[in-house]
């Protein structure tokens, strides 16, 4: 990718707001990642893990990678394998050696597997991740940061397991809490959800940081409740660390114990990465590279492994910040983590104060943010078989372990379509009823339009079923309408089908039409969707019933009735 400078006033900006939003989430991801470590520096290698990993996947993911305004660093899911990955080497090896190490092995093994889907060109088949598999995913690891951040919220350290998060809450709550830690935490939270209300231009996150660390200073918070000191200076390679020993370990099991948890971090950061990239594309109206991303990701995990930072993707909210505050070019990644570089040679000695609590209340306002509300909503709603996999990824993410809720999620999603696709046949509906958009040729019916209609209005024809298989291609047929259309009319007669993946992409292609100005009309015989439709509101709350009809005629005459009118 090219670099340009024709945007240099708003990729600097865009970097240091984007750089200063990452500074407190990358702190409290790298915490939550060695919180399984029974060690007094945990948490500062932790810190210093989460600021390594942030900056260097930063730096090398904008430099290299496929999207333009992507920012990249720790995220949410990628920390709730790292650390279950490190809780279990430390579990069966007590050595802090081998955590670092075979942490920087899976964040290596990450990066390679990443850039190896890359040049298989493999980003392309992300697009058929079916809505229930992803929602049940994303809302099971929301889930899993909150439930782990409640026992560092109260002073606490937090079990490895969920069960054990769930079982032994009540017990150690009853053994005593530290109410400085819960008041600090509780603190953070309130100033995250309502400073916003105040103004935007200031990052919540960063205010809760600061001002409650300040307030902690006061009521002197003890050092073990602290981050403490973490490590300054340039990063260097896990096995030149000081204080990492390669002597005595077995390094065997190390290697083989790294690769599975690198493919889960490959196949999980290309997901969270690409669609990252699509929310990029949408604001600003760009067209994302999606194999050369996985090959800068790559790039990017692998270097921040080798140098003891945890593994990462491309961050959806530290993204939008870049967009929305000038962003739109690799420079602004790349100052993001010149930044954090900065922080990280400099003011590491600020960064010793900060309570653990206080990270507690910015993680659980991030897992609260992941956790996909709408979705559960619409579980009553949506088709039952769609509702079944949301439950059983969330239960399986939740209970099981990332991989295998996936896994199973997938399957059971292409079997349940599969059985769906044989009803449709087994009705009557032909093949060709079954497959892609028809956006260009008239329908028959579509002929005797008189020019005083037909010169006002756009007409976008739909063929075949709208499900998780077919919304990359539905998407992009609609951003085909005219912005300066002013009425369009959505035919759905030979759509036979929708599932949520469809619906949900239907809903935001209304939104989006409306948000122009233009009116928007559907012609709906197939009696499904016109079911869900209605059953998700999108008729009558977006589309009134009388816009829309059973035959294109009687749209016609509506037409004709107001323009006449």
């Amino acid at each position: 990718m090219k670099i340009t400078t024709s945007n240099l006033k708003g990729d600097i900006f865009g970097g240091i707001t984007a750089g200063i939003v990452a500074l407190p989430l990358a702190l409290a991801f790298g915490i939550q990642a060695f919180g399984g470590v029974d060690s007094p520096e945990a948490s500062s290698m932790g810190a210093y893990a989460g600021l390594v990993g942030a900056t260097l996947l930063g730096f090398f993911a904008a430099l290299f990678g496929g999207t333009h305004s992507q920012i990249s660093g720790p995220t949410g899911p990628m920390t709730v394998i790292t650390a279950a990955l490190i809780s279990g080497i430390w579990a069966s090896q007590q050595s802090f050696s081998a955590v670092l190490i075979g942490m920087s092995l899976a964040g290596i093994f990450c990066g390679l597997f990443q850039v190896l889907f890359g040049v298989i060109k493999i980003g392309k088949y992300v697009r058929y991740i079916p809505y229930p598999v992803l929602s049940g995913f994303m809302s099971g690891i929301g889930v899993i940061i909150i439930l782990q951040q409640l026992y560092p919220l109260v002073g606490l350290k937090s079990p490895v397991l969920v069960v054990d998060m769930v079982t032994q809450l009540p017990q150690r709550i009853a053994a005593g809490i530290s109410t400085t830690s819960l008041l600090l935490g509780l603190g953070t939270v309130l100033i995250i959800w309502l400073f916003p209300k105040l103004t935007t231009k200031v990052p919540a996150t960063l205010v809760a940081l600061v001002v409650m660390t300040l307030v902690s200073l006061f009521l002197s918070v003890p050092e073990s409740l602290t981050i403490g000191r973490i490590p300054a200076g340039l990063p260097m390679p896990f096995f030149a660390k000081e204080g990492v020993s390669l002597a005595g370990l077995d390094w065997g099991s190390l290697l083989l114990g790294a690769i599975v948890p690198g493919l889960t971090l490959a196949g999980l950061g290309s997901i969270d990465t690409l669609l990252t990239s699509v929310v990029a594309d949408n604001i600003t109206k760009t067209k994302h590279d999606s194999n050369r991303e996985l090959i800068g990701q790559g790039i990017g995990n692998a270097v921040a492994g080798l140098f003891c930072g945890i593994a990462g993707a491309g961050a959806t909210m530290r993204t939008v910040v870049n967009v929305k505050s000038g962003g739109r070019t690799q420079l602004s990644g790349m100052t993001h983590a010149l930044l954090l570089l900065a922080i990280l040679l400099g003011l590491g000695s600020l960064v010793r104060y900060v309570p653990l609590s206080v990270l507690a209340g910015i993680l659980i306002t991030v897992g609260w943010g992941i956790i996909d509300f709408k979705g559960f909503r619409d579980l009553l709603k949506i088709p039952r078989a769609d509702a079944f996999v949301l439950i059983v990824v969330f239960l399986l993410t939740v209970f099981v372990d990332l991989l295998t809720a996936v896994g199973i999620g997938m399957v059971t999603a292409c079997v349940l379509f599969m059985k769906r696709a044989s009803d449709l046949v087994e009705g009557g509906y032909s093949s060709q009823e079954m497959t892609g958009f028809d956006k260009e040729s008239p329908w028959p019916d579509e002929q005797g339009m008189p020019d005083t209609v037909a010169h006002r209005i756009y007409i976008q024809r739909l063929n075949g079923p709208i499900f998780f298989g077919t919304i990359t291609k539905f998407k992009e047929v609609m951003q085909t309408v005219p912005e300066d259309a002013k009425v369009v009319i959505i035919r759905m007669r030979l759509v036979s089908f929708m599932d949520q993946s469809g619906l949900y992409a239907m809903e935001e292609a209304i939104k989006d039409i409306q948000s122009r100005g233009a009116q928007v009309l559907m012609t709906i015989i197939q009696p499904q969707p016109l079911y869900m439709l209605r059953k998700m509101d999108v008729i009558p709350d977006l589309v009134p019933e009388d816009h829309t009809f059973e035959t294109f005629e009687a749209c016609t005459e509506y037409l004709k009735s107001k323009i006449d009118n």
